[in-house]
């Protein structure tokens, strides 16, 4: 199923995700680092990523539903991006709310901040993995004639499907013993 939000002929959500997720991801990592070496400006580099992790988050949750709305009612498909887009809601809000309760001290934000945001970095890995089962094993976003030999999403010519498409390709075999 093609995706319905492109830039340069490319899905536009997948070119967005990579942001919120590494974003607030790394903010994690800057938390424990913090933690661990009991410098404060880890904590303030965090904070401003979970700020940044959110806005680009909601950006890619706007994109996501444009998708998320043309997948036919019924299929599995649609149950898979209805648990990934509510997931990836509930993972921004609790980055969000984590980034409410550090604002008036970045540098040492405190247990509770620190907490959600865990919660909100393992809940993102399933959403992730929802993710990747709707693009690699669904072909959510993928490009209808989408193969090896397509050419260019920037050559102005729609992606033909493969010639070989129908042919019985070799296969590796395992040698009798």
């Amino acid at each position: 199923m093609e995706s319905r939000a492109k830039l340069f002929g490319h899905a536009l959500h997948q070119q967005l995700i990579p942001l919120p997720l590494g974003l607030l991801s790394m903010s994690v990592v800057f938390d424990i680092i913090g933690l661990v070496t009991r410098n404060g400006e880890w904590q303030r580099a965090a904070y401003w990523m979970i700020g940044a992790g959110v806005i680009t988050g909601v950006l890619a949750a706007i994109v996501g539903a444009v998708d998320w709305a043309a997948i036919p009612r019924g299929t599995r498909a649609k149950g898979i991006g209805t648990l990934h887009g509510l997931g990836n809601v509930a993972v921004v809000a609790l980055f969000a709310i984590s980034w409410l309760l550090r604002r008036d001290d970045p540098l040492s934000p405190g247990a509770i901040p620190f907490v959600l945001s865990v919660i909100a970095f393992g809940l993102a890995g399933v959403t992730g993995w929802l993710g990747g089962e709707l693009v690699d094993r669904l072909g959510v976003g993928v490009d209808n004639g989408a193969n090896l030999n397509a050419p260019s999403s920037l050559s102005g010519e729609p992606a033909a499907p493969d010639a070989r498409e129908g042919q019985t390709l070799p296969t590796a075999t395992t040698p009798s013993r």
